[in-house]
């Protein structure tokens, strides 16, 4: 098929096939896939608005039996590095939150084999009795399908249950490549490819927000690639009319520094800043029922990352008060709000600042900015 029908089938928010994505993929001039990209954006998100979010990534627990070949953070269980976060020291970090504008924590950790449903079901209550306005944006699939194995039941009774318990919306983490020929090498012990899209088909019937993402640029095809947009858009498909769904898309690319896959396969992170802005492009093509794409400025840079802004993308995600993950494997890019509004800006677009359910929210009076 020539590329003049693709970008029309692209345009008129048609499903395109497997083997029309990997054409665009291969084919398409990077100009074209941008503008393709930006009308695109332009239809499903009008404006000139580019949405960003103040939380904080904390960490559960360091603990974790999974051993990807791509983490540097976790420590076995029998590591004397191990700790689990007290609540101590979340009254800390939720503090420190609010006083930096935010009002929500990306709260995950690992496969830890002792810490049960119990555990969260807890931490949860004890965290909104404290901080009753806190959004929780909590734990993963992987997290779900090991918290069901443990408790022998259903992904439906944990997630239920968290949610009674405090859970707002669940992280698209732990997708990696949606292929259990990849999973196989680079995180063998965690959930399968259909194991993730099936706890996020149960999270939709419940209308449990959720993002989905794709780490990218290690051993898997260009065609996998396009595999697991295709994977993202059908569980997308079966979602509920007017339930929330997957909000947002999140590509980012493999972070190599110190991992397993690097020292030990020799397998680098090979994603230019122009393949990554191809990427962002091809996303929001091959996602047409997803409205929102996030520009992972953390793992490819400020200038990238605005670039994706023409490219697709209409979200610059997080200040990120707390990283620890993939900081550990290489990616050391900051912003403070300041940053990030300037950083919006100066791409030509106007900063807004969003909840998770990609609500708006007004700048809190006590945050200053230089803008």
């Amino acid at each position: 098929m020539d590329l003049a029908t693709l970008y029309n089938k692209a345009l008129n928010l048609e499903f395109l096939s497997e083997k029309e994505g990997l054409e665009l993929y291969d084919m398409a001039p990077t100009q074209e896939l941008i503008a393709i990209g930006h009308e695109l954006r332009k239809k499903q998100v009008p404006g000139n608005k580019v949405t960003w979010l103040i939380d904080r990534n904390v960490n559960i627990t360091n603990v974790c039996y999974s051993q990807c070949k791509f983490c540097n953070f976790y420590r076995k269980p029998n590591s004397s590095e191990t700790y689990v976060t007290s609540l101590d020291d979340y009254k800390v970090k939720i503090e420190e939150l609010i006083i930096h504008g935010g009002h929500q924590l990306l709260l995950q950790g690992g496969l830890h084999p002792k810490l049960g449903l119990n555990f969260y079901i807890k931490l949860f209550k004890d965290l909104k009795n404290l901080f009753p306005d806190l959004k929780l944006h909590a734990l993963s699939p992987p997290e779900i399908v090991h918290l069901a194995q443990i408790e022998k039941t259903s992904y439906t009774d944990v997630l239920q249950k968290l949610m009674v318990s405090g859970l707002d919306s669940l992280p698209g983490a732990g997708a990696e490549i949606l292929c259990d020929r990849v999973r196989k090498i680079v995180s063998p012990v965690k959930a399968t490819t259909d194991e993730w899209l099936e706890v996020m088909r149960e999270a939709h019937k419940l209308n449990l927000p959720t993002s989905a993402t794709m780490m990218f640029g290690h051993i898997e095809t260009r065609q996998e690639r396009i595999s697991h947009l295709i994977k993202i858009r059908d569980v997308q498909s079966e979602k509920p009319v007017y339930n929330y769904g997957f909000l947002a898309f999140i590509p980012w690319p493999f972070q190599d520094l110190g991992t397993w896959l690097r020292d030990e396969m020799g397998v680098n992170n090979n994603v230019s800043p122009e393949e990554y802005i191809r990427m962002i492009a091809i996303s929001r093509i091959m996602l047409p029922n997803i409205k929102n794409i996030q520009a992972s400025w953390l793992t490819v840079g400020k200038e990238t990352a605005q670039i994706c802004l023409h490219a697709g993308a209409n979200d610059f995600g997080s200040i990120m008060i707390e990283e620890n993950v993939v900081s550990s494997a290489g990616a050391q890019n900051k912003f403070d709000t300041t940053g990030i509004i300037n950083a919006i800006v100066e791409a030509g677009f106007d900063p807004q600042l969003r909840n998770q359910k990609y609500e708006f929210r007004e700048l809190p009076l006590n945050i200053k900015t230089n803008k």
